[in-house]
C-alpha cells in the first residue's frame, strides 16, 4: 500500500466512525463458482454472530468532501478538517488486499457528497458492481443509499449490496430544517420508501423463480443523532416504531451526538449525551423488535426513558397488577414480558412446562436473571412465596443489587434481560 492510499485511509476511517448503522446480519449471499467471500450467516463488523464469533469488515467513507454543512456532522462543508476522496479502484484493492489478509469479512462504505447525490451514488455502486462482477467478491457489502440519488441507482445498488441504509440523522423535520436545512424528510423517506418495495416485490419474485437475482438480502437500515436536537426518547422511539411497522427496516441505530462544532444551535462543546441514554435506547428498540412491545407501553406519557432502570424492568413496575405471573399457566407473551426473562428463556419455560409443573430451582436451569425475575413469579424463592412489594420497594431492591454487584466488580450492570 502506497503512503498516499494510506494517508486517506486514515482520514477516511477515521471519518467514518460517527456512522454507527454498520453492524448487521442476515444475508445469504452464498460464496459460488470458487469466489473470494462468503457472506451466509454472518454478521458484520464488530457485530455477534448467533454461535458467538465477532466478525470485521472495512469501514470507510469513500470521500469526506461534502456539499452539504449539517452543524452535528464532522465532514460538514464548513468544517476545517483535512479532506480526502478514494478511487473506486483504490477502496476496490483496499478491499480485497485486506480480505486476503485475512483483515476483514466486509466492507461498510459511506460518504460526503461529491457533486450531487447521482454523482456519489453512482461512484458508490460501481464500487459494488466491480468487487462483485469483476473481483468475484462473495463477502458482506454494506452500502450507504445517499438521499436524493435517482431510484435507478438504487435498485443497481441493492443488485450487489447486501444491506443499504438511508440515515434519517435528525428524528423531526423542525431539527432537519434548523442543522440540516439542505435535507428534508421527504428527500430521506423516498429512497427508504422505494427499498421497502423493491424487497418485497423481489422476495415475492424469488417465491416463484429461484433464479431471480438478490436484492438487498439483509435489507434495509437508518440511523439517528440523539441529543444534537431537542428531541425526547418518546418522538425518537415513535418514529422508530413507524420505520419497523412501514418501512420493514431490519435495525435502527442510535448515535449519541458526539461535540464536534461550538455552533450555538448544538449542544456545548464538552458535553456528550450520557451513554446510559444511547443504552436504554438500544434496550427499548430491541423490546420493540422483539418482545411485542409499543414505544406508548415503554414510555406511558414519559418524555424519557428511566435511566437508573431498564425499560422493560420499568413496564413491569408500572403494571404490577398483571404480577406475580404463573409461569406454568400463563400466555407465553406475558412470559417475555417478565423482567429478568429472555425470549430463549421464555421459550425454553412454556416447553418445558408441558411435561412437568416447573419451580423457582428449574427457572434458574434456563439462565434466567433470578435477581429481578424472583419478583416477578409466583412461585416458591427461598422457600417462601413472593411477598407483597411495593414497586419502590422493588425498584430500591434490584438497584441496590445492581450497585452492589458494581462496586464489587467494577463494571456497569446495563444488562436487561
Amino acid at each position: 500500500m502506497n503512503e498516499r492510499v494510506l494517508e486517506k485511509l486514515g482520514v477516511l476511517a477515521d471519518a467514518a466512525k460517527y456512522d454507527v448503522s454498520c453492524s448487521s446480519s442476515g444475508s445469504k449471499r452464498k460464496n459460488t463458482d470458487k469466489g473470494l467471500g462468503n457472506a451466509e450467516g454472518m454478521g458484520i463488523c464488530h457485530a455477534y454472530t448467533e454461535d458467538g464469533r465477532c466478525v470485521s469488515l472495512l469501514k470507510i467513507l469513500l470521500t469526506n468532501h461534502c456539499i452539504f454543512d449539517c452543524a452535528y456532522c464532522v465532514s460538514r462543508k464548513s468544517n476545517p478538517v483535512k479532506r480526502a476522496a478514494f478511487t473506486v479502484q483504490e477502496v476496490v484493492d483496499l478491499t480485497i488486499n485486506f480480505y486476503r489478509r485475512n483483515y476483514i469479512e466486509g466492507l461498510f462504505l459511506s460518504s460526503g457528497i461529491f457533486s450531487s447525490p447521482d454523482d456519489t451514488m453512482e461512484r458508490l455502486v460501481r464500487i459494488a458492481k466491480k468487487l462483485r462482477t469483476e473481483e468475484r467478491f462473495h463477502g458482506y457489502i454494506h452500502l450507504k443509499a445517499i438521499p436524493g440519488a435517482s431510484p435507478e441507482l438504487l435498485h443497481e445498488a441493492g443488485l450487489y449490496a447486501d444491506r443499504l441504509s438511508v440515515n434519517m440523522e435528525l428524528p423531526t423535520e423542525q431539527s432537519l430544517q434548523l442543522l440540516a436545512p439542505q435535507k428534508t424528510q421527504a428527500d430521506v423517506l423516498r429512497p427508504m420508501n422505494y427499498l421497502k418495495e423493491t424487497i418485497v416485490a423481489n422476495r415475492d419474485e424469488r417465491r416463484t423463480l429461484v433464479k431471480a437475482p438478490l436484492f438487498a438480502p439483509a435489507g434495509q437500515s437508518t440511523q439517528l443523532v440523539v441529543g444534537a436536537s431537542i428531541e425526547n426518547d418518546a418522538q425518537i422511539l415513535q418514529l422508530s416504531e413507524s420505520f419497523y411497522r412501514d418501512m420493514g427496516l431490519k435495525r435502527v441505530y442510535y448515535s449519541g451526538y458526539v461535540p464536534v462544532s461550538d455552533d450555538q444551535r448544538l449542544p456545548a462543546v464538552g458535553t456528550p449525551v450520557p451513554v446510559v441514554r444511547e443504552n436504554r435506547l438500544y434496550q427499548a428498540d430491541w423490546l420493540l423488535r422483539f418482545y411485542g412491545f409499543r414505544a406508548d407501553e415503554l414510555l406511558a406519557g414519559d418524555p424519557f426513558l428511566d435511566q437508573q432502570i431498564d425499560p422493560k424492568l420499568h413496564w413491569a413496575l408500572r403494571n404490577l397488577h398483571l404480577f406475580p405471573v404463573d409461569i406454568n399457566e400463563a400466555d407465553p407473551a406475558l412470559i417475555r414480558r417478565i423482567p429478568g426473562i429472555g425470549i430463549k428463556s421464555a421459550e425454553k419455560i412454556v416447553a418445558a412446562r408441558r411435561f412437568r409443573r416447573l419451580s423457582w430451582e428449574h427457572l434458574k436451569g434456563f439462565n434466567i436473571a433470578g435477581n429481578r425475575a424472583r419478583y416477578f413469579v409466583n412461585l416458591k424463592v427461598d422457600g417462601q412465596y413472593r411477598k407483597e412489594w411495593s414497586a419502590d420497594q422493588i425498584r430500591s431492591f434490584i438497584v441496590g443489587n445492581a450497585q452492589s454487584k458494581f462496586a464489587a466488580n467494577h463494571s456497569p450492570q446495563l444488562s436487561i434481560f
